[in-house]
Parts: structure tokens; sequence; C-alpha cells
């Protein structure tokens, strides 16, 4: 009974301190949209202005990046990492959904491009 004890204890203890947490924000030509993803309620809308649309990442939590431009687009998605390292992509934007691994802290999303430049 008391190794059940121990055992329920320190599996919820443990399921509680990876739990990850997911943010969404939806690009749709310059409007952007933040969304809770458990309730799909938004949270926030805003417009981009500047080159590159900046989203901060907490600890463990994942982005789930909704490109919706309404025509064949692409856009430059620069991820940083927590150890200092980044990452450079060109993705398509014409209706696509994209989630970022764990460990990123910074995604810079740039303004939809016909060109994969």
């Amino acid at each position: 009974m008391k190794k059940l004890m121990l055992f329920s204890f320190l599996s919820i203890l443990f399921i509680n301190s990876y739990s990850q947490d997911t943010i969404c924000t939806y690009f749709t030509g310059k409007d952007v949209f933040e969304f809770d993803y458990q309730s799909s309620e938004p949270v926030s809308y805003d417009l981009q202005t500047t080159k590159f649309y900046t989203i901060k990442l907490g600890y463990r939590q994942v982005l789930c990046l909704d490109l919706s431009d309404k025509k064949k687009r692409f856009r430059k998605i620069i991820i940083h990492y927590d150890d200092g390292e980044k990452t450079t992509q060109i993705l398509d934007s014409n209706d696509k959904v994209y989630y970022t691994p764990i460990g990123s802290v910074r995604v810079d999303v740039g303004r939809p491009t016909l060109f994969k430049i």
C-alpha cells in the first residue's frame, strides 16, 4: 500500500513538472491574432507593421503557428533557442500550421513574400 501511494505521488509530481504549454498565433496578411490553444478564444489582435513580428515563448512553451495568407506566399521564420542557436526557414504560408520544438525562446515571423528569398 505504501508503494502504491508513493508511486501515485511521484507520478503526479513528474507529470505536472514536465507538462508543456501551447500558444497559438494566427497570421493572415498583415493581421496577427493570438489565441488560447485550449479554448480557441482570441487573446489579442495586432498588425504586422515591421519586417519581422516577434513572439516570445516561455519555458517549455510550444508555438502553434497558423499561416493563412489568402494567396500562395512564403514567410521567413527565424527560431531562437535557449542555448543561443538560431535556425532560419522559409515556410509556405497558404493555410499551413507549424509547431515549434521545445527549447525555442523567440520566433521572428517575416512578412509574406511572393518568392522564396
